[in-house]
C-alpha cells in the first residue's frame, strides 16, 4: 500500500472572537492553526481533529 493516499481535509474559518473564552478553547484554536478573526486553516479529517472542532464549534465555520 502507498503512503501517498489522498486524505480528506476540512477547511475551518474562525468567525467569532476568542476574547472571553476559556483558556482551553483558546489553546484549541491555536492548535488548529487559527490566529485572527476570519483566518482559515485546512486540516486533515481525523477523530482527534473532529473532537477539537466539536469543542469550539460555536467559534468557527466549517466549509
Amino acid at each position: 500500500m502507498n503512503d501517498t493516499k489522498l486524505k480528506k481535509t476540512i477547511k475551518i474559518t474562525l468567525v467569532k472572537s476568542v476574547i472571553g473564552t476559556k483558556k482551553s478553547h483558546k489553546a484549541t484554536i491555536q492548535g488548529l492553526g487559527l490566529r485572527k478573526l476570519n483566518s482559515f486553516s485546512e486540516i486533515i479529517d481525523t477523530p482527534d481533529t473532529r473532537g477539537m472542532i466539536n469543542k469550539i464549534s460555536y467559534l468557527i465555520k466549517i466549509d
